[in-house]
Order: C-alpha cells, then sequence, then structure tokens
C-alpha cells in the first residue's frame, strides 16, 4: 500500500492479501493459467457489465 492510492485500490490490495492468505493464486487475465492451482482469481475479469 502507498499513500497516493485510492479508496478502491486499498481495497484491492486488501482483498487480493486476503485470497492469497487463503491460498488463492491472483493472475491477470492476459497471463491465466488455470492449472496454476485449485483457486484461482482473475483480476479485472470482463462480464457483460463491467470489469
Amino acid at each position: 500500500m502507498t499513500l497516493n492510492q485510492t479508496p478502491e485500490q486499498i481495497a484491492r490490495d486488501n482483498i487480493d492479501a486476503q485470497l492469497k492468505e487463503a491460498g488463492w493464486e491472483i493472475q491477470n487475465l492476459d497471463t491465466m493459467n488455470f492449472s496454476a492451482g485449485l483457486g484461482i482469481a482473475i483480476r479485472e475479469y470482463p462480464t457483460s457489465t463491467g470489469p
């Protein structure tokens, strides 16, 4: 966390940290690898209503 982060960025960092602590693999959409483990979380996955 840095001092110039928005509240949304801080929340995303906290969520990522909690997911990692629970054993999830956090990945970016452009480099996702579903074989990396059992718990995979994709950052900013596009949906019909937005990321």
